[in-house]
């Protein structure tokens, strides 16, 4: 019982501190830069490269904490690993919606007409 009044506590304070923040500004200024043309290299897909980079260096470390969660490895606790899980998760949804936007930009290219 007092494990789940904890985490119970726990999900509430991250719903507070989520609500309190954008959620998706980490991954504007990663995604951001896509947008911008970098002198030294020019290319757009440098930047959505690096941008992919980014969000899968993320998930793995997700998966590394809450493999070592499990695994009752010391220096672990559940608020590192429920952390590592939200960026994961935000910065794959923040991905996906530049994927997605970038789809209907190509759409709206082809079905122009000249």
């Amino acid at each position: 019982m007092d494990n789940s009044i904890q985490i119970s506590q726990l999900l509430e304070s991250m719903q507070s501190i989520r609500s309190k923040m954008p959620v998706f500004e980490n991954q504007i200024d990663m995604v951001g830069a896509l947008g911008k043309s970098d002198p030294v290299s020019g290319q757009f897909s440098n930047h959505l490269k690096s941008a992919i980079d980014n969000v899968n260096a993320v998930q793995k470390e997700s998966a590394q904490l809450s493999t070592a969660f499990v695994k009752g490895e010391p220096g672990v606790d559940i608020t590192q690993v429920m952390i590592a899980m939200e960026k994961s998760s935000v910065s794959f949804q923040a991905l996906t919606q530049v994927r997605n936007k970038m789809v209907d930009a190509y759409k709206e290219v082809m079905n122009m007409q000249v």
